[in-house]
């Protein structure tokens, strides 16, 4: 079945999940699937993850400039800013209420009293200036409340930040208790640097046509936020290493794969909607993986090495490469974040991407409002 959208009244059928079809414009970032390239603004994505800081890029989508020293060190904050006393007092019973230390749900309910608590307004009645102070401020506790959460959740005490640490040392430290390796906030800012923006995935996207009413920016960032929480969109690190929990051995790999074919089950970590060669994030950290090395990076390469190859023979002519999940997973394991952790550590990348959008969009000033065919029963019918 096809979806549609309306132009002068006339219904236009376009593909189920609007694949390429072009909703907006936007200078943020481009993904260029059929060649295994995405970009922020004019610079190669991977490359900035390689080579620039979390603050520096999301300066980048944010004003549309690479920072001087000088306009790094206004912009970028000496501390995460305090949470409200409300949302404070909250949180060791919303870190409780959330299910199975369920740190992302207990992200977005903390989010929304943050937001409630500082009475964040409209984006329709601020100006430009207002709207992004709202969206940095909001963004900046991100980190702060996944942190404060997990170690509500695991009975340890809450941990200040370091005043000058930087947004990825200090979320490690908050999460961990300690000063992070270097070599751990190198790989961390690695990836969330990779994973700051990715075009109109369906998190942005929801952000997005949130932006589009004129809501405040808590609620453009706790929409977003529910629609990142699942295998499809943001919940696959994780579940990347049960599978590799559940091969087990080398010896296991072939017999697991081909099962998971036949059967037509999903191998997470494997496939993307846009790329059809190589995601490049994954190159990116395969390579931030295999500077760790150890066993479980070596099996991990195993495995991707043998499922195009068992996916030829047993679906010829089906390509299937591994996407940002899976070495993203592996690599935060080797950073001492545990599997609860990884999709809110995605979402503490990908909130200051939703804020450059959410600026866009509101800059927009046009609600985002498609058509939907109607496929129910002939109307109208007498009432009985």
């Amino acid at each position: 079945m096809q979806t549609a959208s309306r132009s002068n009244n006339t219904l236009i059928d376009v593909p189920r999940g609007l694949t390429n079809v072009v909703v907006a414009d936007t200078a943020l970032g481009e993904v260029r699937g059929h060649e295994g390239f995405y970009n922020y603004r004019e610079y190669s994505a991977v490359e900035l993850a390689e080579k620039k800081s979390v603050e520096e890029v999301w300066h980048l989508l944010l004003r549309g400039s690479l920072p001087t020293a000088e306009q790094l060190s206004k912009f970028q904050p000496e501390a995460p800013p305090a949470l409200h006393p409300s949302t404070q007092q909250a949180l060791p019973i919303i870190a409780r209420a959330a299910q199975a230390g369920d740190a992302l749900a207990g992200l977005r309910t903390a989010l929304a009293l943050e937001g409630a608590a500082t009475a964040t307004r409209p984006l329709f009645d601020l100006n430009a200036e207002d709207r992004e102070k709202d969206l940095i401020q909001l963004a900046l506790k991100v980190p702060v409340i996944i942190a404060a959460l997990h170690r509500h959740n695991t009975a340890q005490d809450p941990v200040t930040p370091v005043p000058g640490a930087g947004y990825v040392e200090n979320y490690l430290r908050m999460i961990t208790g300690t000063t992070p390796p270097q070599e751990h906030v190198a790989a961390v800012s690695t990836y969330l640097v990779a994973a700051i923006d990715h075009g109109f995935n369906a998190s942005t996207f929801t952000a997005r046509v949130i932006a589009s009413t004129g809501a405040d920016a808590a609620s453009c960032l706790v929409g977003a936020l529910g629609s990142l929480s699942e295998p499809l969109h943001g919940g696959a690190p994780s579940r990347v290493l049960d599978t590799l929990d559940s091969i087990g051995t080398e010896n296991n790999i072939d017999a697991w794969i081909t099962e998971k074919v036949q059967s037509g089950q999903r191998i997470m970590g494997f496939g993307h909607p846009v790329y059809r060669t190589e995601d490049p994030r994954s190159r990116l950290l395969k390579k931030v993986a295999l500077g760790f090395g150890g066993p479980r990076v070596d099996f991990a390469v195993k495995v991707e090495e043998r499922v195009p190859v068992l996916l030829e023979l047993l679906k010829p002519g089906r390509a299937l490469h591994t996407n940002l999940e899976f070495y993203a997973g592996v690599v935060m394991e080797q950073c001492g974040l545990n599997r609860s952790l990884f999709t809110p550590t995605f979402a503490a990348a990908r909130v200051l991407g939703w804020t450059a959008n959410i600026l866009e969009q509101a800059a927009d000033g046009k609600i985002i409002r498609p058509s939907a065919r109607y496929v129910g029963p002939t109307a109208p019918q007498p009432v009985p």
